[in-house]
C-alpha cells in the first residue's frame, strides 16, 4: 500500500454556538489540513509512472481548499441573529455560513467528504486548530 501526504494552512474565526466555555466567543486559529491519500500500485506509464499520483494534483486541490476558507468568519448557519449577520456582511467582512458547528472534528469529516467527491482515494484526514489539537477523520478501519 502507498500513501501521499500533505498539508496545507488557512487561518480564520469561528465560535461555537450554544457552547459553554470560552469558545461560544469569537476566536482565531491557524487551521492546518492534512490529507493522506493511498493506493495499492504505482502507475506503469505515462508522465506519472512509478507515482501514485502527481503530487501537483494533490497539492492543487488541497490549496484550492485552504485558500476558500483563508481569512474567513466561519458560522454554522442559524446560530447568529440575522441583523449581526448582516451588519458584518455590510462591513465588508468574509463570512462563510456552514452546515455544521464549526469544530475540527466536523471539518475533517468535511474535508474528507470534499476530496472523496473530487475522486481522491482518501485514507484520513488530520485537521489541526492549534499546534497540538487534532481531529482525525477516516472510513478505513
Amino acid at each position: 500500500m502507498y500513501s501521499l501526504i500533505s498539508e496545507a494552512s488557512f487561518d480564520s474565526a469561528h465560535f461555537l454556538a450554544q457552547y459553554e466555555g470560552k469558545c461560544r466567543n469569537i476566536h482565531g486559529h491557524r487551521w492546518t489540513i492534512k490529507v493522506e491519500i493511498f493506493g495499492e500500485k504505482l502507475q506503469e506509464e505515462g508522465n506519472e509512472r512509478g507515482m501514485l499520483i502527481d503530487f501537483g494534483k494533490l497539492k492543487t486541490e488541497l490549496k484550492k481548499l485552504a485558500d476558500f476558507y483563508d481569512h474567513a468568519f466561519i458560522i454554522e448557519k442559524n446560530t447568529m441573529r440575522e441583523i449581526t449577520l448582516n451588519a458584518l456582511k455590510e462591513d465588508g467582512f468574509r463570512i462563510i455560513e456552514v452546515e455544521f458547528r464549526p469544530t475540527a472534528e466536523n471539518f475533517a469529516k468535511n474535508f474528507f467528504d470534499y476530496f472523496k467527491e473530487k475522486g481522491f482515494s482518501i485514507k484520513n484526514i488530520s485537521v489541526y486548530e492549534t499546534p497540538n489539537n487534532c481531529a482525525v477523520y477516516s472510513e478505513m478501519m
